[in-house]
């Protein structure tokens, strides 16, 4: 019996490989699906079934690419949604065999209407692993929010009350020694606050999650809702992707895997429109880009600020990569759903640069840099782009709160002729907000590097006293 957590850091994902005497399930597979199907080469195992806990809005699921390539059905929880592609439809409490184990479903309406869990039953008939998806995490559950984006009669309150009653009627009186595998870990839109940790046992969970205490629906519904803040504007498309379909990993690959010399990639930008997206370091891409291009750095958590900066799934995009980076960065983007990958600046900006084409840069400036301004000038403007709950638990006396998540509510705060100093936590998030901003024509915003961390540790700056925060929504 093989249970493998294949954890993906950028969407804090984890899908699941299960396998019991030759025969494999796979929960939740990302878009690029050949991992999957090479790990059960290699073991000499079939994929029997692609199991779906719900129709994800955070991520566009491997499922129908899965399916296609190696026979194996779609499984969904009990749902009257039309879908794009062959499903089978499992009843609550539908038994599904895999070698010498089992997998039972568990429908759990709350997440969305079509949530489920999977219970796996080893090969000795002990109930082992609940594989939770968005509707139990380590330390939360799912927020209830996010259905009624696509079906709006779902209100938050009638999921949260069906969550209620799902957490309470499916899930508590399973035995206290299963070990919870749930769909996602920290850093995750798709649920408050919740741990780090990405699996525990639903006992310890009983006692340590507050969802699970005692308590009325009503006082569970406010619980619940409480601190959510709208979700990122690609989740609901995301959605219908999942529910009608898409195109092949594969065509979308071939498509966006096109070199082009810095004329060719010049000529696409002028009669496309499409948005240069520079996935270089921070750091790196503020000492020379190529004008109105945009850093969101692959190392970060590149796919989800790329749903929250990009609204429309369909923009076309020109890419700018270190060397050999290019099919990665593709295959991230369409991890979210951003499919229209046009090509790459072949060589680079070193290419770009070589030719003697313009770059543009953005000021950089360290910690004690900035408090030596201060020193000079005397008070100055100050932006922290982190999340407001990141700023309200702790920040710069009189800096101001600009959240990178809502930048065209940000940028009406900045008056263009004024000179701003941008921080976010360490570096990832300002230099997007300044690069996007500076794209459109602020030009007197100025980098904190090392962000909020730098400028604390250097202890030149008055701070506002610690607050643990209630959600980092």
């Amino acid at each position: 019996m093989i249970i493998e957590q294949i954890y993906t850091g950028c969407l804090a994902q984890g899908a699941y490989y299960i396998e019991s005497n030759g025969e494999a399930a796979i929960i939740d597979p990302l878009r690029e699906v050949q991992p999957y199907i090479e790990k059960a080469e290699r073991r000499g195992a079939k994929i029997k079934y692609v199991f779906e806990t719900h129709f994800h809005a955070d991520f566009v699921s491997g499922h129908q690419d899965l399916s296609a390539k190696t026979g194996a059905p779609i499984v969904f929880g009990p749902t009257g949604m039309k879908m794009g592609f062959d499903a089978l439809v499992a009843e609550d409490g539908q038994e599904f065999p895999l070698g010498k184990a089992k997998i039972r479903i568990i429908h759990t309406p709350g997440h969305t209407m079509e949530s489920s869990c999977y219970l796996l039953i080893n090969e000795e008939g002990k109930e082992e692993a609940l594989f939770s998806g968005d509707t139990l995490f380590i330390g939360d559950v799912g927020r209830p929010d996010l259905a009624q984006k696509v079906i709006a009669e779902l209100t938050q309150d009638k999921l949260a009350a069906h969550l209620y009653d799902s957490l309470r009627d499916k899930i508590m009186p399973l035995a206290d020694d299963i070990i919870v595998y749930p769909a996602h870990g920290a850093g995750s839109a798709c649920g408050k606050n919740m741990s780090k940790e990405n699996s525990d046992t639903l006992g310890n969970q009983k006692k340590t999650n507050y969802a699970l205490q005692e308590m009325t629906k009503e006082q569970f519904i406010k619980e619940v809702i409480t601190g959510l803040t709208p979700p990122p504007a690609y989740f609901p498309q995301n959605v219908m992707m999942n529910i009608q379909g898409y195109e092949s990993i594969d065509t979308v690959l071939e498509r966006g895997i096109r070199p082009l010399t810095p004329r060719e990639f010049e000529a696409a930008a002028n009669e496309t429109g499409a948005i240069l997206l520079d996935t270089r370091e921070a750091g790196v891409f503020a000492k020379g880009f190529v004008p109105n291009s945009v850093n969101i750095g692959i190392e970060g958590s590149f796919a989800v600020w790329v749903g929250a900066m990009i609204p429309d799934l369909k923009q076309e995009i020109l890419l700018i990569t270190d060397e050999g980076n290019e099919e990665e960065v593709i295959t991230r983007l369409a991890r979210v759903g951003y499919d229209h990958s046009l090509g790459y600046l072949k060589g680079g900006i070193e290419a770009w640069r070589a030719e003697g084409r313009e770059l543009d840069t953005i000021v950089s400036i360290t910690a004690a840099e900035l408090a030596e301004i201060q020193k000079k000038e005397g008070p100055l403007n100050i932006l922290d782009v982190r999340k407001n709950s990141e700023y309200l638990s702790e920040h710069v006396i009189d800096a101001e709160n600009a959240p990178l998540d809502y930048i065209n509510d940000s940028m009406a705060k900045i008056d263009k002729d004024k000179t701003y100093y941008v921080h976010c936590e360490g570096g990832y998030r300002s230099m997007v907000f300044n690069s996007i901003l500076r794209a459109r024509g602020f030009d007197n915003l100025i980098d904190v590097k090392g962000g909020f961390k730098a400028i604390k540790e250097s202890e030149k700056f008055k701070v506002s006293e610690y607050v643990c925060p209630s959600t980092l929504l």
